[in-house]
């Protein structure tokens, strides 16, 4: 079980849902996979299912609409603490026995917290998809905790934090960064959570977050791979059809917005373990359900011409031309319900220092607000996108990924299937437009990775 942001999520395959968009155009050629379908239960359930003939072989995922950004205040970390206690048994299954039938079967299970969602699945053959799902539905609503399995489980996610967070100056410089990035947001909390909180996260924390959330009328269930919607529609009644909706649950997840950006931002950590200096800077931008129509693919072109690859301009400026760094990439993360980031990241050369790289990453963001990009290059990032679309729907578990984790942050079946259309439609001056709205420094958090060689003082014998 993991905790991660959407970014570390959905890897390659979710290049698609990083840069959704709202607008209606409507898939042509590109998107190769058969067209999902969708229902929806009287209890509010909404049900995916991707055909998949190749093998038979069935991934099933469910999605709660529910991350660390939905959590109480003060309690940081409780999203991701109760997926690690939906493994812990019901009335009908005690502790260990569904994990236990899914390797019997010879499947695979996972489960994984972001800001936004909490996601579980299992891969199995085909013919064992009705007793997954009859597992699936009881914990959506009968789940027992005890103390003896809740605090021993705390436990595994303080040494968890330990080793993601407390023993990685990389992922302390990230958390740092977002807590920087978002002022008002809930954004700005690790989805882990912070330490002094998750030491104080109990048994009635957890039983009343998933009494709140966990129902059918906040969940998606998507089912991918070598089955049939007329199938799939009676076994979905049958398992999830009699749990009742929970009506306390809005219908839209409201959160506090952040205001207006006033100043740049810089945050430095020191580390004695930094191996390798780094120089991190995330901009504050709009999601694919926060932007305006165009900005959010063009916001993916944009991070793909500056960070994709050796031909990238802050590459070529920084790696190649220069010699200042080992490594340059951006990356646009447009899967959020809200206002999400566009991040830099760049690892100097050993001695140099971090002016000169951040003189030439604003060269480059100036170039490219002020100038069209070259049409040969914008062809290529359009294609290498749209070729990483197109790509990803070999791959089963990335297809549900897909859809889910698009899904359960505000967009639709239409809006998954037409990216590609809406990537191979923007153009040189949109992209410029998205560079001189969004790259302004008054928006972004530069984190600077150091190595501390501080000496350590030693105590005095008495």
């Amino acid at each position: 079980m993991s905790s991660h942001r959407a970014t570390a999520l959905f890897v390659a395959a979710l290049v698609c849902t990083t840069s959704l968009s709202s607008s209606g155009l409507r898939a042509q050629t590109t998107v190769t996979s058969e067209r999902p379908a969708s229902f929806t239960l009287d209890n509010g359930l909404q049900v995916v299912v991707i055909p998949d003939h190749r093998t038979p072989v069935v991934t099933q995922m469910i999605w709660y609409k529910l991350g660390s950004a939905d959590e109480t205040p003060g309690k940081s970390g409780l999203a991701h603490f109760l997926e690690h206690l939906m493994f812990k048994g019901t009335e009908k299954h005690p502790v260990g026995e569904f994990s236990q039938t899914v390797l019997r079967v010879g499947g695979n299970e996972n489960a994984s917290t972001s800001v936004d969602y909490t996601n579980y699945y299992q891969r199995v053959p085909r013919e064992q998809l009705g007793v997954m799902m009859e597992f699936e539905a009881d914990r959506m609503t009968g789940l027992i905790l005890k103390d003896e399995n809740v605090l021993p489980e705390r436990d595994v996610v303080l040494e968890e934090y330990n080793m993601r967070v407390a023993n990685s100056p990389d992922a302390r410089l990230t958390e740092q960064i977002m807590a920087a990035l978002y002022l008002n947001h809930p954004y700005g909390r690790p989805v882990i959570g912070w330490h002094q909180e998750i030491e104080k996260l109990d048994r009635e924390d957890a039983l009343a977050f998933y009494k709140r959330f966990y129902a059918p009328n906040n969940a998606i269930l998507v089912v991918a791979g070598d089955v049939d919607v007329n199938d799939i529609r009676p076994l979905v009644e049958k398992n999830f059809g009699p749990i009742p909706a929970q009506h306390a649950i809005p219908e839209k997840r409201i959160r506090p917005q952040e205001p207006m950006p006033a100043a740049p931002r810089t945050v430095t950590l020191s580390d004695p373990r930094v191996e390798q200096p780094g120089l991190r800077r995330y901009y504050l931008v709009p999601a694919a359900a926060t932007a305006a129509t165009g900005e959010s693919p063009a916001l993916d072109v944009l991070a793909q011409l500056m960070g994709g690859g050796a031909n990238s301009y802050l590459y070529r400026a920084l790696v190649t031309d220069r010699g200042l760094a080992i490594s340059a990439d951006a990356g646009y993360d447009g899967t959020a319900l809200d206002p999400s980031q566009f991040s830099i990241l760049v690892t100097p050369k050993p001695g140099v220092e971090f002016a000169p790289i951040e003189e030439a990453i604003d060269k480059v963001i100036a170039d490219l607000a002020q100038n069209t990009a070259r049409a040969e290059d914008l062809e290529r990032v359009k294609t290498q996108l749209i070729a990483e679309a197109i790509y990803a729907q070999d791959n089963q578990a990335a297809l549900a990924r897909w859809y889910g984790g698009a899904l359960t942050t505000g967009l639709s079946i239409d809006d998954i299937r037409s990216w590609p259309d809406r990537i191979r439609a923007v153009t040189a001056e949109q992209v410029r437009d998205a560079a001189a709205k969004w790259l302004d420094k008054k928006r972004s958090v530069t984190g600077y990775l150091i190595k501390d060689t501080a000496p350590k003082h030693k105590e005095k014998r008495s």
